[in-house]
């Protein structure tokens, strides 16, 4: 019986981590591809947000549709070898329509991958392995980060942007084949939901999509993430241009340099999450990640250079691998017995990605029209909105928030 279970724990931690170079697309790679290809600041901004709108609109149906299907694998695929395809064909061309209509299918495709990977988890391990498992799939996800991101950086230095695509290509496939990994009848799909395990009869049904309207905490949340990633999400790819613009770095080199940074300060933090949850609770996990950010601001806006990617990425590391973890468990916890886990998870990433969207469009317009100094002080600073709503609502905050579980139940499930 052991032995299946560990099978589909390391199935599902491999689709996660060669998940993380698909999900992202030729990621932060594409500004400075588009940048030595005659592209200004502002357009590369205004193409990757409209991409990111796109992604907005799609994920709370790909939420609603991961809770509703039986069929979760088949989604992953999908979105997989989608997402690989529409990375790809930014190296046949380049065109604003085409590099646009490439970054709505990744952003569409991308959406359905979070809610349904958080499903699948949930479906295996059930609520009260959650925290935990999907602690171990972030570290492996950051940890695909890294490795595709040292990868792209060696064999952009050496062979060129063009075995960039290779390399997406390549995590793709191995993403559907770990997926396939996965046997179908391991996922309990009323447990992957939040509706408690299949086998205990006389489970409420679900709720209706009235619910998540009405969880003020998941409001909240969503509202703080959304203030948080208006001023986080631009600051990698606006780093990377700032240090290649100021002929600091060589392109393909740096921008792998700053993503292996903060993607390892992730790991560890993902390590440290579900810990550091029982420890303090999501409430406090959640006021560290937001006071990362004006710092990170700050510190960016001081060191356009080589060596500041250390700390600015770092702090990057810190705010992003923590929420990684939190988030997903967080409202699992807020609406478990209601069977919306998953497309509540998918409004929340809606909510935060409207200011995901909009960064890389007010990043890039800042950067071009006050410099690139001044767009980091602004971006750090937008933030702030994000512990003001945390601080002010924090009585009824941490009420619903808590701590998941005893510590003794925590040590137990690690052995």
């Amino acid at each position: 019986m052991n032995t299946p279970l560990c099978n589909r724990h390391v199935a599902l931690e491999a689709l996660n981590f060669f998940m993380a170079d698909v999900q992202a697309g030729i990621g932060p790679f594409l500004g400075v591809f588009l940048l030595a290809r005659g592209w200004h600041p502002q357009a590369i901004g205004t193409v990757m947000t409209i991409g990111g709108i796109a992604g907005v609109l799609a994920t709370s149906p790909a939420g609603a549709l991961v809770d509703a299907t039986r069929h979760k694998r088949a989604i992953i695929v999908v979105a997989g070898v989608l997402t690989t395809l529409a990375s790809l064909v930014l190296w046949v061309s380049h065109s604003v329509w085409m590099v646009a209509a490439s970054q709505i299918l990744t952003a569409v495709t991308g959406a359905a991958l979070g809610p349904a990977v958080a499903g699948v988890t949930l479906g295996i391990v059930r609520a009260r392995g959650f925290d935990r498992q999907f602690g171990r799939n972030q570290v492996a996800n950051h940890a695909g980060n890294v490795a595709g991101a040292a990868l792209s950086g060696w064999l952009g230095w050496r062979y060129g942007f063009g075995a960039i695509f290779v390399l997406a290509g390549a995590f793709g496939v191995m993403t559907v084949v770990s997926t396939l990994l996965i046997r179908a009848d391991s996922i309990d799909h009323d447990s992957a939901r939040g509706l408690g395990d299949a086998s205990l009869a006389g489970h409420e049904p679900a709720s209706g999509f009235r619910v998540l309207l009405t969880c003020r905490p998941l409001l909240l949340l969503a509202a703080a993430l959304a203030m948080f990633h208006l001023g986080n999400a631009a600051m990698l790819p606006l780093y990377g241009l700032a240090v290649v613009a100021a002929h600091k770095g060589d392109p393909s080199a740096f921008t792998a340099q700053t993503i292996v940074v903060a993607q390892l300060v992730m790991v560890a933090a993902a390590c440290l999450a579900s810990r550091l949850i029982v420890r303090l609770g999501y409430w406090s996990v959640m006021l560290i990640t937001f006071l990362a950010l004006p710092v990170r601001g700050l510190v960016a806006a001081m060191f356009i250079n080589a060596w500041g990617v250390w700390p600015v990425q770092a702090l990057d590391g810190i705010g992003a691998g923590l929420q990684s973890v939190a988030v997903p468990a967080l409202v699992v916890r807020l609406l478990q017995g209601t069977g919306r886990v998953n497309v509540g998870q998918g409004v929340v990433m809606t909510v935060q990605g409207v200011g995901a969207a909009l960064s890389p469009a007010l990043g890039g317009a800042l950067a071009q029209h006050v410099g690139y100094a001044s767009a980091f002080l602004v971006l750090g600073a937008v933030s702030t909105g994000s512990l003001a709503v945390w601080l002010f609502f924090g009585a009824s905050l941490k009420k619903a928030c808590g701590v998941p579980r005893d510590p003794a139940v925590d040590t137990s499930l690690a052995t």
